[in-house]
C-alpha cells in the first residue's frame, strides 16, 4: 500500500476511544509490537461479520488486539497466551481497568506448552495468531484441533515489511524472520484442507478457513 492510499484509510478511520490512543501511544514509545491500525480495523470488522462466541489469540502483548476484539464482539470470550511476563502483566492491569477481565482470560507461558490447558477451554470459533513468526507453522497445527469446523484463522505480519518480496534490506535477522514468514506463507496457501486468502492491509493478514469436504456439498 502506498503511503497516499494509507494516509487516506487512515482518514476514514474516525476518533478512536480514549483507551485505545493510549495504548497505541504507548506501544509505539516502547517499542511493543501491536496490530497497526489498519490491519486491527479488519480484524474487527471480520469479527463483526462471524461474531465468534470463544476466540483464542497466541500473543496477547499489552491486550490490545484482545480489547478490540471485545469491543467489535462484547459477547464474545477470548483466551490469549502471553510469554513475556513484563508484557502479560500489562495486559492484566490494562484489561483490568477496562474492566474486561469477564471475557478475556489471560495465559502465562509458551504457546508451544500450554496446548492440553487450552484444549479444556475450547472449541474455538476464531484463532488469531501475532506471536515468534518463526513458530507460525506450529501455532497453526497444534491450535487448529481445537477449532469449530466453520472457524476463521487469522495471522498478522504475513508481509513482513515488505520483506517477503523484497529483500532489499541489509540486515541479516530481519532477513531470516522474513524468509520464515515466507516459507509459513507458501505453506499456508498449499495447505490441503484449508483456503487462505492474503490481504495487503496493515503489515499483512492471512485469512484461512477450513477446506469443506466435497462429499458434503454433494
Amino acid at each position: 500500500m502506498d503511503d497516499q492510499l494509507h494516509a487516506y484509510l487512515m482518514q476514514t478511520r474516525g476518533t478512536n476511544k480514549t483507551w485505545v490512543a493510549r495504548l497505541e501511544k504507548y506501544a509505539a514509545d516502547n517499542q511493543v509490537p501491536i496490530m497497526e491500525p489498519l490491519a486491527v480495523d479488519f480484524l474487527m470488522q471480520l469479527i463483526r461479520i462471524k461474531k465468534p462466541k470463544r476466540i483464542l489469540e497466541i500473543g496477547t502483548a499489552i491486550g490490545y488486539s484482545a480489547l478490540q476484539m471485545v469491543e467489535a464482539y462484547e459477547n464474545t470470550s477470548i483466551v490469549t497466551i502471553e510469554r513475556d511476563e513484563i508484557r502479560y502483566k500489562e495486559a492484566i492491569n490494562n484489561i483490568n481497568e477496562l474492566n474486561k477481565q469477564n471475557q478475556i482470560t489471560v495465559l502465562f507461558g509458551d504457546a508451544l506448552n500450554l496446548s492440553e490447558q487450552v484444549k479444556a477451554m475450547g472449541p474455538f470459533d476464531l484463532l488469531f495468531i501475532d506471536a515468534a513468526k518463526g513458530q507460525y507453522q506450529h501455532f497453526f497445527d497444534m491450535y487448529t484441533k481445537f477449532l469449530t469446523d466453520d472457524a476463521l484463522i487469522v495471522s498478522d505480519n504475513v508481509l513482513f515489511k515488505g520483506l517477503v518480496f523484497d529483500e532489499s534490506t541489509d540486515n541479516k535477522r530481519l532477513k531470516k524472520i522474513a524468509a520464515k514468514v515466507r516459507q509459513y506463507n507458501d505453506w499456508l496457501v498449499d495447505h490441503p484442507s484449508y483456503k487462505t486468502t492474503i490481504v495487503p492491509i496493515g503489515d499483512g493478514v492471512a485469512i484461512s478457513v477450513k477446506e469443506k469436504d466435497k462429499s458434503e456439498e454433494s
